[in-house]
């Protein structure tokens, strides 16, 4: 594990292209500058000991060093010692629906990213609380275990989409069904399920897993997103809309929210339904409701000492620079023996 201590110092090396396009551009004025004079031949007879590869190690040379240099001003730190802390809260699993229903755009900018969004303000609020996540269309996938790694979480969270799943349609029982199976602490008194979707369901067995969840002692709350008047499901190509998703007949295909059956989900493991269209609303009653759940305490391990790194890194860039001050542009003899270009 390791921080940056001053990461803002990392702009500095737009210096670097910035030494890179002047010497090209001397280089070439250089070169048609002594073809107003003489030929290159003549060129190489005047000055003999000219080297064509040492000005461009030379600037090799000082682009490492600034890039050391900014690395010591950055100021890595890498994690020395490892504590185990302990902390109290409630395993929570997340699952997404990412079926092609999801795309309709009747909530902006459509049902995923509204639902994305959604997860990442609830992993905002938390502090102690372990997460998971899984995705789900027409089968359940886990992405995440259960976890104290928010980062982690929001990285893979941002990553769903609706072609992650080869099979499309929506399994709320698989989805159900596995998130069961995150939870591997048998102490734990508080276990919750957050299922966010459009409430489609192709499977119709969501009610009797959410009953086998509840025997489990895991409740379950629900988010539905989307409206219950609908909106097609946008087909595109390079961010545009080409066509809208048809049936067998030819017809367009409008998805509609079902908060129906996600209430019968939420009411079978001694949940509740919200409406997930208001962000602010569901994050409220997300905090509220796990305020006043039984927390169970465990123990993690987190680093709590780090050792600063930006000796080494100022050293090989004041080391690099020097070298590169008394580093002439003329050829350097055993080289000049070598004849690794070939121009004896």
């Amino acid at each position: 594990m390791y921080q940056l201590d001053a990461p803002f110092y990392f702009y500095g090396l737009v210096i670097l292209p910035i030494l890179w396009v002047a010497y090209f551009l001397v280089m070439n004025w250089k070169r048609r500058a002594q073809n107003r004079f003489a030929n290159v031949d003549l060129m190489e007879k005047l000055s003999p000991h000219r080297s064509k590869f040492k000005p461009a190690f030379k600037l090799l040379m000082l682009s490492l060093g600034i890039s050391f240099l900014i690395l010591g001003l950055v100021n890595p730190k890498i994690g020395t010692q490892l504590e185990t802390v302990k902390r109290e809260g409630v395993d929570i699993v997340f699952a997404i629906d990412v079926s092609k229903s999801m795309l309709a755009e009747d909530i902006a900018p459509n049902r995923l990213e509204k639902s994305k969004r959604l997860v990442s303000a609830i992993i905002n609020q938390l502090a102690s609380d372990r997460i998971g996540i899984i995705a789900y269309a027409a089968q359940a996938i886990p992405q995440v275990p259960i976890t104290t790694d928010y980062g982690a979480a929001k990285m893979f969270l941002q990553a769903l989409n609706s072609n992650m799943l080869s099979s499309q349609g929506t399994a709320l029982d698989a989805a159900l069904d596995l998130s069961g199976t995150f939870f591997d602490d048998e102490d734990q008194t508080s276990r919750v399920v957050f299922l966010i979707s459009d409430g489609e369901d192709h499977s119709e067995e969501g009610a009797s897993a959410a009953q086998r969840a509840a025997n489990m002692g895991i409740r379950i709350f629900t988010f539905g997103v989307g409206t219950e008047e609908g909106a097609p499901i946008p087909i595109k190509r390079n961010g545009v809309v080409d066509s809208y998703k048809k049936d067998m007949e030819g017809q367009t295909v409008i998805t509609k929210r079902n908060s129906l059956i996600l209430q019968e989900i939420a009411k079978a493991a001694d949940g509740e339904y919200v409406d997930g269209n208001y962000t602010q609303a569901v994050v409220d009653f997300v905090v509220e409701t796990l305020k006043n759940m039984d927390k169970k305490e465990f123990e993690a391990k987190k680093f709590v000492s780090y050792k600063d790194q930006f000796q080494a890194f100022l050293f090989s860039g004041f080391l690099l620079i020097l070298l590169e001050m008394f580093l002439f542009e003329t050829k350097t003899k055993w080289v000049q023996r070598l004849n690794l270009f070939n121009e004896k």
